[in-house]
């Protein structure tokens, strides 16, 4: 998942988990992103299993000059936007309660969820706009007319509106795990 955008970038279903596979799947998602022409850094955060650990996958990490960065131990929020995303998806409509039958259901169930979720799906974090449209550069656009629209609304009905119009703006950097400006010290400690 790209955490700037929420759009899943990469996704698979197996069998089983490997590195080889891992590599497999990093690969595929930059070819298909274009993410290897890129100039800017880019950081894979896993959790600490032994498939984003492998050799093989942290030599196709370096070979497309992505930075592996690790969840740290008890730190149970340290992936908070891949945990949001996995919730969604198993409380998406249709998510079998007893699991899915075959390995191809899953397959094609997920590949389902993508779609939805990247195109369709109107982020509330992103001010309701698809994680495709952010990553696409497109929600600028869209949030701009939306706020021409709520200002022409207010303009013709004040008496509706108790203050200002909605916040319609995106951040132009989002963190993962953002360090505190300060932390509050004691008095006279």
């Amino acid at each position: 998942m790209d955490v700037f955008s929420r759009k899943i970038v990469g996704h698979e279903v197996y069998e089983t988990e490997t590195g080889e596979l891992a590599a497999e799947l990093i690969q595929k998602a930059c070819w298909r992103e274009h993410l290897t022409d890129r100039h800017k850094p880019l950081i894979l955060h896993s959790d600490n299993g032994s498939p984003m650990k492998a050799a093989t996958f942290l030599e196709k990490l370096y070979d497309l000059g992505i930075t592996p960065s690790y969840s740290r131990p008890r730190v149970s929020n340290d992936n908070a936007f891949a945990e949001s995303a996995f919730k969604t998806l198993k409380y998406r409509p249709g998510f079998p309660a007893d699991g899915f039958a075959t390995l191809a259901e899953a397959q094609d169930w997920v590949q389902q969820f993508t779609e939805w979720y990247n195109h369709e799906h109107r982020h509330s974090a992103l001010r309701y706009v698809t994680p495709s449209q952010r990553h696409n550069g497109e929600a600028k656009g869209i949030l701009t007319q939306r706020r021409e629209v709520f200002e022409a609304a207010k303009q013709r009905h004040p008496e509706r509106w108790s203050g200002d119009i909605r916040k319609l703006s995106l951040p132009d950097v989002v963190h993962l795990n953002p360090e505190r400006d300060s932390v509050p010290q004691a008095a006279g400690l």
